[in-house]
């Protein structure tokens, strides 16, 4: 058994899969809403005793047996670069990058937890290179994660970011694809190629960005605004089109960022141009938001769906059917126990 934790903003959701044939089944699943304190800015005893207890309860209520734990750091706090190397070994590459990271992370190395993984091997370029994966995060971080995990009771043995566990749920193992999870703080995005996490980035405009712009053009409090987007979208004859009219130039921004960061990928990172989008989060659902997006990308976008390699009994299928693109991490992150 494998278990994927993803504490989200306001939700946190749980995964557990176990091995089938070549792929996986999925054994329970749960979500759970909580208005606590996030992670982040957890500093009192009370507030990590909270979340705490929000992840033991849903641990319970979706009837997760194990009690190991993979879990996932938001993109927003986590630095990641693509780095070149010559064609060294695997190990000489390991003992390269302790060297290398501390000019690319903005934090003291001896405060940051450092990962890295070899994403390609370009022996026909001039000269020929390695690019390698950088991924840090903040010491103090993972820490505050962790101590949550073992309040509830329960085992961290792996973390990972995000994006990671996004693209080993999504993407497809033989084609290059841009990856968007809108979250409610954050939008983050991930270009995969042949299944593996090439180039990420992330940005302070979401979910929460879209119901703001909507509460102030209707007049409305948060919570009707974020009906109104979760019901009208972007449908232009909805309420006169005021919504769709509120959340059009919140869209722009973020689609201009996707654009920017295709083109850096582009230029910057020799990558080739994916050719399709597949989009992830609760935004992801949103009326009209598949067709606008393909529209201003001029790609083919569609919602991902992490449960498509994994066998689902009926009856769980009929309960997840319409959440699955919020589970996209948990699942991820379940599948790296593997």
């Amino acid at each position: 058994m494998s278990v994927g934790l993803d504490i989200g903003t306001r939700t946190v959701k749980m995964v557990e899969l176990e091995p089938s044939g070549k792929g996986f089944k999925l054994r329970a699943a749960g979500v759970l809403g909580y208005k606590g304190v996030s992670v982040q800015k957890l500093e009192e005893e009370k507030d990590f005793a909270a979340l705490a207890e929000v992840v033991k309860k849903l641990h319970t209520d979706a009837k997760i047996s194990s009690k190991e734990i993979v879990l996932a750091l938001p993109e927003d706090e986590v630095f990641t670069r693509t780095i070149k190397f010559p064609p060294l070994t695997d190990q000489e590459i390991a003992s390269a990058v302790k060297w290398e990271a501390e000019q690319y992370i903005p934090i003291p190395i001896a405060e940051a937890i450092v990962q890295h993984q070899i994403l390609e091997r370009r022996k026909d370029s001039t000269p020929p290179e390695v690019v390698v994966l950088l991924v840090a995060a903040p010491r103090s971080l993972v820490e505050k994660y962790v101590k949550v995990i073992h309040m509830a009771r329960l085992s961290p043995v792996a973390v990972e970011t995000d994006l990671m566990a996004l693209t080993r749920s999504l993407a497809p193992p033989d084609k290059i694809v841009l990856i968007i999870d809108f979250g409610a703080k954050s939008t983050d995005m991930a270009i995969a190629k042949n299944g593996m996490l090439a180039f990420s980035r992330s940005i302070p405009t979401a979910g929460e960005a879209f119901t703001r712009a909507v509460a102030q053009a209707l007049g409305v409090e948060a919570i009707q605004a974020e009906e109104y987007k979760r019901t009208y979208g972007l449908i232009g004859g909805k309420l006169e089109g005021k919504v769709k009219s509120a959340l059009d130039p919140v869209f722009r921004v973020v689609i201009d960022e996707i654009k920017k960061a295709v083109h850096y990928y582009q230029s910057e990172e020799r990558g080739d141009i994916p050719k399709s989008v597949i989009l992830s989060g609760g935004t992801a659902g949103m009326p009209e938001a598949l067709s606008f997006l393909s529209k201003l990308l001029e790609m083919e976008v569609e919602i991902g769906n992490p449960f498509k390699n994994v066998a689902i009994e009926m009856e769980m299928e009929k309960s997840l059917a319409g959440y699955a693109p919020l589970y996209s991490i948990a699942v991820g992150l379940a599948m790296r126990g593997f």
